[in-house]
């Protein structure tokens, strides 16, 4: 149980410094003990009730705290503060069809533990039940209903808000396949070539029956593609929403694979739209999750990056650890720690697997 003393609390401790070390020093060295009345005889004799202050679940609050440096009861505390744990999956989990060393026996440690897991992930590529067979084949324990994926998020959106329009999808078949399975139509999967005069697009190659766009990654983009979306943005009464503004993938080496954000803010731009973003760390992914009846103060999110993941946490009260097998670098958290910009993590980790050698045994 960490222990508190402010300078708001107790103003008169920090008016006798020699006299306050001393107490600091004695309270650290036995942090079980609990201060019931402290006398300071100072001109005058003063009572002072100084109680300690439970911080459990806060003890890293926003100090991009590097957890292999905790003691082995900090870990423990870390580890009893949380009942839920959310965690990203590329760059936290897995890279492409490789798991990253350690990260499935840590995420099953935690189920071990008993607390309650979720994968909540931005990319829209793949349907929940893919995404939960790709994690089990990769040493996760994991189930469909886990799976909190940016393509599900769209599906449970629309239905959500009655929609019974088509859809004009730039994006991919695990989009698509989540609104066939909630009854909503949809166009636009797959190549859209350009052509020699693809200037000359007409208005009856536009679907008379879309009410939405929505934009997630497409391997397949093309400016055919940017022209119908934009022209099906021109009514305003036309959908516009986004699963994320990723700005890349994660991966290793010199290769950038430029993320979903680089169609969002493409669309945005010809439209000249603001797109509703579903996935983190926007509102809708996180009233969904709240939804679930979490317990922010007990809920850990895991993820590599700070724009997403982290800022999701911060934003719902979770508890947040960064680990650095994705996009974020050891740099970048100097500079975290450095200048303090927002969102900052709590706690951090090279990788997730690392956590095993810390628990007590």
């Amino acid at each position: 149980m960490s222990t508190v003393l402010t300078k708001l609390t107790y103003p008169a401790l920090y008016g006798k410094t020699g006299m306050y070390k001393l107490l600091s020093r004695f309270l650290h060295s036995n942090r079980q003990f609990e201060l019931k009345t402290l006398n300071l005889c100072c001109n005058n004799r003063v009572n002072y009730k100084a109680r300690y202050l439970n911080t459990s679940g806060i003890m890293f609050k926003s100090s991009v705290f590097n957890l292999q440096e905790a003691s082995k009861d900090q870990v423990k505390e870390f580890l009893d503060s949380f009942d839920t744990v959310l965690t990203d999956c590329d760059g936290v989990l897995w890279i492409d069809n490789n798991a990253i060393p350690g990260s499935a026996d840590a995420m099953n440690y935690f189920r071990k533990l008993g607390k309650k897991i979720f994968y909540v992930t931005n990319n829209s590529t793949k349907i929940r039940s893919e995404f939960a067979s790709k994690a089990q084949q990769l040493g996760f324990i994991a189930s469909q209903e886990e799976i909190l994926s940016t393509a599900y998020l769209v599906a449970h959106y629309l239905k959500g808000i009655g929609f019974t329009k088509k859809v004009y999808l730039l994006g991919s078949n695990g989009i698509g396949e989540e609104l066939k399975a909630v009854g909503i139509r949809h166009i636009g999967v797959g190549p859209d070539h350009v052509k020699p005069d693809f200037k000359s697009m007409k208005p009856s190659e536009l679907d008379p029956e879309v009410g939405a766009v929505v934009v997630g990654f497409d391997e397949h983009v093309s400016y055919p593609k940017f022209m119908k979306a934009a022209s099906y943005l021109a009514s305003e009464e036309c959908l516009f929403i986004g699963t994320n503004t990723d700005e890349r993938f994660p991966k290793g080496g010199s290769i950038v694979i430029p993320g979903t954000g680089t169609l969002v803010r493409a669309v945005e731009t010809c439209s000249e739209r603001k797109a509703l973003v579903l996935g983190k760390p926007h509102d809708y992914v996180r009233k969904y999750l709240e939804s679930c009846g979490l317990n922010p103060a007990r809920t850990l999110m895991i993820g590599d990056r700070c724009n997403t993941d982290i800022e999701l946490g911060v934003r719902c009260g979770f508890q947040t650890l960064l680990v650095l097998t994705g996009v974020t670098s050891p740099k970048d958290v100097e500079k975290l720690r450095s200048e303090k910009t927002p969102p900052v993590p709590d706690v951090v980790l090279p990788k997730l697997g690392d956590l095993l050698s810390l628990v007590p045994s």
